[in-house]
């Protein structure tokens, strides 16, 4: 079965998936007028901003003794990104390296800046479309396709290849990946730490968004930031390679060389799969929880959700390359995974190495297992109410498929995961051009009301009559 699924995957991702992806990546950022550079001040700002009045309100809440049950910008930047950064930053860059070679580093920067445009676009419309859910908003690609372009068919047919990728199929490869690691610092049982990360999921994730969230928003910065530091380290300890390592990612990007892999083919395909995997611009699943913000304006989260492809790539994936790189086991046969990230920081601060990637991967992919759950719950949702259905899916995800990963393969996770993606991807790739035209306009209404000197630009449906009566929010 790995070996068609293989076959399968590498016509879909040669010869379809990767051209479309960067052709949407280029148009979006033409018709945004490079909107993922421009406004980069103005999207630390709204994220800054975002993250000072979160802690305020929850200060007031519980001082008055109550909880709301919206999630803020920041909250919502938070889960998205504990689903970016994770198995893919650490686990999946090592992977890109190792079988495309030093130039797939570079094609994950060329995805990341491009597709930023992308991911802006997608999380825009996800808050136009957004829907009111009890006390709460819920919304994302299923949700502009079943409104913008009236499709029930291909809404519900989203609905399912992301329950199946994010909700099933990745949580395997976040069980994976932890178990590899742990195995490798101190010799654990997958088995044994499989069932672990399924209970402690399971308790998580019957705890809904609002859980999710506020365990996220702890989560992300402390071990984003840690794994950073300590990558900043190793690179001042070996600051004198850092220009050969940018040498050897652009010769081998462009097949001036072949370091390792299979030439500019192997390089651009596993950087742009493995770049997608981390980043997520345009596969559709960061929209899932932008919906769910609570803003005074769409482009506000749109803008934040593209500063989330930076800070995955460009920042944290990085990290991981130039340790690889320095260490230069990258052409080391036996090395793969996140078995290489651990033994290339073992290589440069000793047996430390290991133990620190363990424990940063366990807390980067734990959020990304209760962050992918939630994008197959609200996609369930979607399609139905059924609270059988939902419990079942529930154990599915973060008990079923937690084991599964723990006990399967390195490439047998990866596989399936390859396989939804392509297709999940490019049906967020059809429904996105189709309406981003809204995303522009909304785009133009922010920066004229920023031109005007307003600082919180506000949106209203009626500002959008051709489609006002689709629009079910921004009353």
């Amino acid at each position: 079965m790995n070996e068609w699924i293989t076959t399968i995957n590498d016509v879909i991702w040669s010869y379809v998936l990767m051209v479309a992806l960067v052709g949407c990546g280029i148009w979006f950022t033409w018709r945004t007028r490079f909107v993922q550079f421009r406004m980069v001040g103005e999207m630390l700002r709204l994220l800054t901003d975002s993250a000072v009045s979160t802690v305020e309100e929850q200060v007031k809440e519980e001082k008055a003794g109550v909880r709301s049950r919206h999630i803020s910008s920041f909250q919502a930047f938070a889960v998205s990104v504990a689903t970016r950064v994770g198995t893919g930053n650490l686990a999946g860059v090592a992977a890109a390296i190792a079988v495309g070679g030093p130039g797939a580093v570079f094609w994950m920067w060329v995805i990341a800046l491009i597709g930023s445009a992308t991911a802006f676009v997608e999380s825009t419309l996800a808050q136009l479309y957004k829907q009111k859910h009890k006390d709460s908003f819920i919304g994302g690609p299923a949700y502009y396709i079943q409104k913008g372009l009236k499709q029930r068919w291909m809404a519900i047919t989203f609905a399912i290849l992301i329950t199946c990728q994010f909700g099933l199929s990745n949580n395997s490869i976040q069980a994976n990946t932890i178990c590899d690691a742990m195995e490798k610092a101190f010799g654990w049982s997958p088995i044994l730490v499989g069932g672990v990360l399924a209970a402690l999921a399971l308790f998580i994730v019957f705890g809904g968004i609002q859980r999710i969230a506020h365990v996220s928003a702890v989560l992300v910065p402390v071990m984003a930031v840690g794994y950073m530091l300590l990558a900043l380290v190793v690179i001042v300890m070996n600051i004198h390679l850092v220009p050969h390592v940018f040498k050897i990612i652009v010769l081998d990007a462009f097949g001036f060389t072949q370091i390792a892999g299979g030439g500019i083919g192997a390089a651009m395909m596993n950087g742009i799969k493995r770049g997608l995997f981390s980043n997520e611009a345009g596969e559709g699943s960061a929209p899932n929880v932008a919906a769910t913000a609570s803003t005074s304006h769409p482009v506000k989260q749109g803008l934040i959700q593209a500063l989330g492809v930076f800070t995955d790539t460009l920042l944290v994936c990085s990290c991981t390359s130039f340790i690889i790189l320095i260490s230069g086991l990258y052409n080391v046969p036996d090395h793969n995974g996140i078995q290489l990230t651990q033994a290339a920081l073992q290589s440069q601060v000793g047996s430390f190495g290991p133990v620190f990637v363990a424990v940063s991967i366990l807390l980067f992919a734990f959020s990304s297992i209760i962050g992918n759950y939630y994008y197959g719950e609200a996609n369930i949702r979607f399609i139905t109410s059924n609270t059988k259905v939902m419990t079942a899916y529930r154990i599915a995800s973060a008990g079923l498929m937690v084991m599964f990963g723990a006990l399967a393969s390195f490439e047998l996770v990866w596989n399936i995961v390859d396989f939804f993606m392509a297709f999940l991807t490019a049906c967020n790739l059809i429904a996105i051009v189709l309406l981003g035209r809204y995303a522009f306009r909304l785009l133009d209404d922010y920066r004229e009301q920023k031109r005007r000197g307003i600082k919180e630009p506000t949106f209203h449906r009626s500002q959008l009559p051709e489609i006002e009566h689709e629009i079910e929010c921004w009353e």
